[in-house]
């Protein structure tokens, strides 16, 4: 890759030193990967194969509407995958389901194809799904709206960042859908505009994304408000101690799946760049200008280093935007679109923004700053390598 070849600089690059270290200042604590990737390279030379997973159904066999039938198959999808193939019979069949299973392993198509078809055939049905992020929120709603097409279903996101109005004139209509996070669900159920109790269906989603961003009150809440009649679905990449509090407390008796792979998965490269005293800001444009690097997901720790990064690529040829707790919902949605859609290759993100983070093709995972921790190290690189395509991580230290 010519990463470590300190004379592969590009002369055409402009060295720039103001901000080039910022957010790195070893205050804050944080994770070092040099040692889970040295023992990752340690176990795969020992050989073990996996057992692979045989999918025993196509969309046609699960009992979908022509119409559901039709969307999924528009939508690209030809075969389940397996949180797919398993999940989807049991939530029609109307059961409890857990599943545990790595973001980008088609999750949320699991929940959301068996519960369209539901609402479907009947329209007094309503669901709500809980989400971390305002961002996870509106991919989930954007997926809803491709598989429900033609199937007169409505929905409403409510979330922070955007305007209440709009939102309570959506729930006035009574959709059938209802998507949010948690602090603007509760907002909106303390103005008496969404009653929990109206829902027959719940679905919990990156539960341990949600513990993490410190909503254990917030779902809490929720719970003690939820009708005790209902389906529920429980969905989180872990399931430690804290976690199973919360499924205690939401589910019973579920029926448990669990997909999850290893964290470091296999076609994720891991890489660590040693500064050693060397410009951490041109190093990065040493990889940027590399060939390979399509498209780049680089993670900073502070929101002022993100828009001081940002300002000094964009001022030297570099096609980038950046996203983080500062910016509006529509900066952020507007920044997470341009590099979706290769209107920008770069993209600069907090890691509390980026959380919400899912596009298929990133090429290259740059840890800018040091993550906070081995679960935060774990999220940032799993944003590469996904739909089983190769992706390079890379960490500065």
């Amino acid at each position: 890759m010519g990463y470590y070849n300190n004379n592969r600089r590009s002369n055409n690059r402009p060295r720039y030193s103001r901000g080039g270290n910022a957010g790195s200042r070893g205050r804050n604590k944080s994770f070092d990967p040099r040692t889970i990737i040295n023992k990752s390279l340690e176990s795969e030379e020992v050989n073990v194969a996996e057992m692979p997973y045989d999918i025993r159904h196509q969309f046609v066999d699960f009992g979908l509407s022509e119409n559901m039938i039709k969307n999924v198959l528009d939508h690209g999808y030809e075969t389940p995958t397996p949180i797919q193939d398993q999940a989807i019979p049991e939530i029609m069949k109307g059961n409890d389901v857990v599943g545990v299973a790595n973001t980008g392993t088609g999750k949320t198509a699991a929940f959301l194809i068996p519960l369209i078809n539901k609402v479907h055939n009947n329209k007094n049905s309503r669901v709500l799904i809980i989400a971390p992020t305002r961002e996870l929120a509106v991919q989930i709603n954007d997926e809803l709206e491709v598989f429900s097409k033609n199937l007169s279903i409505y929905s409403a996101i409510c979330i922070g960042g955007v305007s209440l109005r709009g939102q309570v004139i959506r729930l006035q209509r009574r959709p059938q859908f209802v998507i949010g996070t948690p602090g603007r669900l509760l907002d909106l159920a303390n103005q008496r505009v969404l009653d929990f109790n109206s829902f027959d269906t719940i679905v919990l989603d990156e539960v341990d994304r949600m513990l993490d961003m410190g909503f254990i009150s917030s779902i809490d809440d929720i719970i003690s408000q939820l009708p005790r009649e209902r389906q529920s679905l429980f969905f989180s990449a872990t399931l430690d101690a804290s976690v199973h509090q919360v499924m205690s407390r939401f589910i019973h008796n579920p029926v448990m799946i669990s997909v999850k792979t290893t964290d470091s998965r296999k076609n994720i490269e891991q890489d660590i760049i040693e500064l050693r005293g060397r410009n951490k800001a041109d190093l990065l444009c040493q990889i940027l200008d590399e060939a390979e690097v399509i498209k780049t997901l680089i993670f900073m720790r502070t929101k002022r280093s993100a828009d001081m990064l940002q300002r000094n690529l964009s001022g030297i040829g570099f096609n980038s935007a950046v996203m983080h707790g500062n910016k509006t919902q529509n900066q952020r949605q507007r920044s997470l679109d341009l590099f979706r859609s290769n209107k920008v290759n770069i993209l600069i993100a907090t890691d509390v923004a980026a959380r919400g983070i899912d596009v298929e093709d990133i090429t290259h995972v740059i840890n800018f700053d040091l993550p906070e921790s081995y679960d935060a190290y774990i999220h940032r690189i799993g944003r590469t390598g996904r739909a089983d395509k190769k992706g390079i991580a890379i960490t500065f230290v």
